[in-house]
């Protein structure tokens, strides 16, 4: 029996473009039929993109997703690739459901959609609803409660979405028992740090469970916070799998085989839906894309960081950024992601010198714009901060923020004035514990480095200026940004260090304490002093107001701030050991 040549199609949709995200996933197919392809897989609701959120609430979203894979049907039959098999993720929601209280949104669906000859011809649903982290799908889908089976000239595939891959005795199990000859996997999975491995751990427990190949394709792109790194694969037996592309669109191919195992048209405690379909006729062979090569993990991190930021400016309509430029290590690195991101001459950095900034930081800010070739000026705020402080008489910590007031001031300013979208340039350490200005150094619609924490700031500045030297570049970055003593450079002298711990410390605790929601006496056997613990734990505590109130930013960590973690504003609690 001729094995089946499937597609894997890695793509970025933008959610809600329904009408882009057809003519995408057409480009995608037609390409793929050229190469030989016979079956082609997309991922979690590729069709609308993911997540939509409440969107999904408004049932003209439901039906205009519905009606999107019509045109979608059609669209590949028009371009000539009718014949190929075509799974899709999208939204279903029955339009005859009623909305209640128990099911707002009226039996909303997260699908996969098999399109062939012009038609939808089989649909199915999600089991496995992840309510964790940045999932709410059970406050957004029904789950499915059948199993479907395609049978492509005697090779059969089984459907699976997502989250119903990372749980045993699931749908998965349940294919194995029909004896299905592979798995297709549409995913929605975001990137966070060592989540590819974890990916590679449970794929291979599946195989296991199921006995078959599982063809894994996964979204690739920014949306919002989430970043979705692709990493598309086929998980075999008991063999080396071939990594997948990140961070970029990209089709993979493999060969699907009937496998000599018993067949069975039912299994007990399931319903099953299995579908006939032919196969498009056996075309010369594209040999396929190169397996890529494993990005280390420093590589990966720089991936999402830049992929998030250039899809918010893109996906939102924008096409400048600007920044403000201090000279100091966040700024420097946030520069450097933004131009890996839109291209340096889309990026327009504004140094903003108060009377306390030193003539160090001020040449370093001017000498990486040069490095870089990036748009700079200067625009100092002392006479601003004058202004301010004679009129409202201030002075201490009053004084200090104003200075930052001004630069949010100027740089909003300026983003009216030229349309440049702001970024902010805070790490996770500093807003963790409250150490940025809200309506200062916090303005801005997008914040690069907001999970990235403070040690591996440096870390990933001294990354990149490596990267540039073995391509033969300059390093983007001035040694002496990398360095120098952090300083907000608000008071003389001032130091990071006069108000915080030292940032390999700081961040061990943070770590500890908001990713993984370890308590005073737990963070205590580490070897810290509990009371540095209290003192950090209420810092982060107390600064919560300031977090909802920050740009979005790309999730890089297993718990980043916002979507991941849901701590009250107003709260009297504290950890009392």
């Amino acid at each position: 029996m001729t094995p089946l040549r499937v597609a894997a199609c890695q793509i970025n949709p933008v959610v809600g473009d329904l009408d882009a995200n057809v003519t995408r996933i057409t480009a995608a197919a037609r390409d793929a039929a050229q190469s030989g392809a016979q079956v082609a897989v997309f991922g979690e609701m590729a069709l609308t993109g993911y997540p939509v959120e409440d969107l999904l609430l408004r049932r003209s979203f439901a039906v205009d997703s519905r009606q999107a894979v019509q045109r979608l049907a059609l669209a590949l039959d028009d371009a000539g690739c009718g014949d190929l098999i075509v799974v899709v993720g999208f939204l279903d929601r029955d339009p005859d459901a009623p909305e209640t209280s128990t099911n707002p949104t009226g039996g909303a669906r997260n699908a996969a959609g098999v399109l062939h000859g012009g038609e939808l011809v089989a649909r199915y649903d999600k089991h496995f609803l992840p309510n964790y982290g940045v999932f709410d799908e059970k406050r957004w889908f029904t789950p499915g409660d059948r199993l479907v089976v395609l049978d492509v000239d005697g090779v059969r595939l089984g459907l699976a979405i997502c989250e119903d891959v990372w749980w045993p005795d699931g749908p998965v199990a349940g294919l194995g028992e029909l004896g299905v000859d592979a798995v297709l996997c549409l995913n929605a999975s975001p990137f966070e740090v060592g989540k590819p491995a974890q990916r590679r751990e449970i794929l291979a427990a599946r195989v296991a469970e199921g006995g078959a190949p599982i063809v894994y394709v996964n979204l690739v792109g920014g949306q919002d916070e989430l970043v979705f790194d692709g990493d598309s694969f086929t998980a075999l037996p008991g063999s080396d799998w071939a990594p997948g592309p990140q961070f970029t669109e990209a089709t993979t191919f493999t060969e699907v085989a009937a496998l000599s195992r018993e067949r069975a048209g039912a299994v007990e405690g399931w319903t099953v839906e299995s579908v006939d379909l032919p196969a498009r006729p056996a075309a010369s062979l594209h040999a396929g894309a190169t397996p890529a090569a494993r990005l280390d993990e420093l590589a990966q991190i720089w991936g999402a960081l830049v992929t998030g930021t250039r899809d918010y400016v893109h996906k939102v309509g924008g096409r400048t950024v600007g920044l403000g430029m201090s000279g100091g290590i966040d700024s420097a690195l946030v520069a450097v992601i933004a131009a890996d991101a839109v291209g340096a001459d889309n990026v327009y950095g504004v140094g903003m010198p108060s009377k306390y900034s030193s003539d160090h930081s001020k040449d370093d800010a001017a000498d990486q714009a040069q490095r870089m070739g990036i748009h700079f000026r200067f625009e100092p705020i002392e006479h601003m901060v004058e202004a301010f402080v004679r009129q409202l008489n201030l002075s201490g910590l009053a004084e200090e923020n104003i200075q930052a007031r001004c630069r949010g001031m100027t740089l909003m300013s300026l983003s009216n004035l030229d349309g440049h979208l702001v970024l902010a340039t805070g790490n996770k350490s500093e807003l963790a514990v409250g150490y940025s200005t809200i309506y200062g150094d916090a303005v801005g619609a997008y914040a690069p480095i907001r999970d990235v924490e403070k040690s591996l700031v440096w870390e990933l500045a001294r990354w990149r200026n490596r990267v540039a030297v073995e391509r033969g570049e300059t390093p983007p970055i001035p040694e002496n940004s990398i360095t120098k003593e952090p300083s907000a450079e608000l008071r003389p002298d001032q130091k990071d260090s006069d108000s915080l711990p030292d940032y390999d410390v700081l961040d061990d605790i943070l770590r500890r304490y908001v990713e993984q929601d370890q308590g005073v006496a737990e963070i205590a056997e580490a070897g810290y002093e509990p009371e540095l613990i209290r003192k950090v734990a209420r810092l982060v505590d107390r600064a919560e107001y300031k977090r909802r109130q920050y740009p979005l930013g790309p999730k890089i960590t297993p718990k980043a701030f916002g979507r991941d973690r849901r701590m009250p504003v107003t709260n009297r609690w504290h950890d009392p050991a």
